[in-house]
């Protein structure tokens, strides 16, 4: 590639050479530091606050081995106290008024996803009761929540099953 006499880049070219104070160009770099550390601190900010927007009631969830659910739409949260009190969202309300409530929150939505959240303290006769209101009042998509983690039943995942391992047909 040749260049041109009057190429700016060229080192033989008048328009290459300047003389005097006119040599100076402008600072053309960004100084992007105070970027990052405002962006590091809006990191920080968000990775503490959002643990603390997803569950309103606190509770100890069992852990079990399960993957955790992939939901497209906004569910709804009903959690139990270990001492059998319920709550919609944040919102304590007695067991007679839970399917109506639910029902008045989703209105048509009845395949709107719900998501029990009960203690793992809390008696077994209280969540089926819960789950069995939810389910007479129309809902199908009802799933227990629980933390990841928890103990193995030796079982392997679907994914990593043998074939014929879930078979409990006789070889022939």
């Amino acid at each position: 590639m040749s260049m041109s006499a009057n190429d700016a880049f060229a080192t033989g070219g008048r328009r290459g050479r300047r003389r005097g104070r006119r040599s100076r160009g402008a600072l053309s770099e960004i100084n992007v530091t105070p970027l990052v550390d405002v962006m590091l601190v809006l990191l920080i900010i968000f990775m503490i606050s959002a643990p603390l927007l997803t569950a309103g009631v606190p509770l100890e969830l069992p852990k079990t081995e399960a993957a955790a659910l992939q939901s497209q739409q906004e569910p709804i949260t009903v959690s139990i106290r270990a001492d059998g009190q319920i709550f919609v969202g944040e919102t304590q309300i007695p067991f007679e008024n839970l399917a109506p409530r639910i029902t008045a929150i989703a209105g048509d939505g009845y395949d709107k996803p719900l998501f029990v959240r009960a203690d793992g303290a809390a008696t077994y006769a209280v969540v089926a009761q819960t789950m069995a209101a939810l389910s007479n009042a129309g809902f199908a998509k009802i799933n227990l929540i629980t933390e990841t983690g928890g103990p193995s039943s030796g079982a392997a995942p679907r994914d990593a099953q043998p074939e014929g391992a879930g078979d409990l047909r006789p070889a022939q």
